[in-house]
């Protein structure tokens, strides 16, 4: 005999005339979505996932490495040890 489980974690919406989907009042807590917020969403293979997105994302901030190399550079822009872009290119 098979018994199939239900899951009860899950939400479901219907697609509206266009294209819209409303998201449950709860699942938009959780995820602190607001009217007027993005969302990312990404294609696999068992469905589609659905993130929010904010105008800086977590996933596009700079490394502490990366971050210690700009602030290197400004410092050594302010104190004139740059050179010009022109300067550069022709090297």
């Amino acid at each position: 005999m098979v018994v199939k489980t239900v899951r009860t974690d899950e939400n479901i919406a219907r697609v509206g005339q266009r294209r819209e989907v409303v998201i449950q009042r709860e699942m938009l807590e959780t995820l602190n979505i607001r009217e007027g917020d993005f969302v990312a969403f990404r294609k696999q293979v068992t469905g589609v996932l659905i993130k929010p997105k904010r105008r800086v994302d977590p996933d596009d901030i700079l490394s502490p490495e990366e971050s210690a190399k700009i602030a290197k550079a400004r410092r050594e822009m302010r104190a004139g040890m740059g050179i010009p872009l022109a300067q550069l290119l022709a090297v």
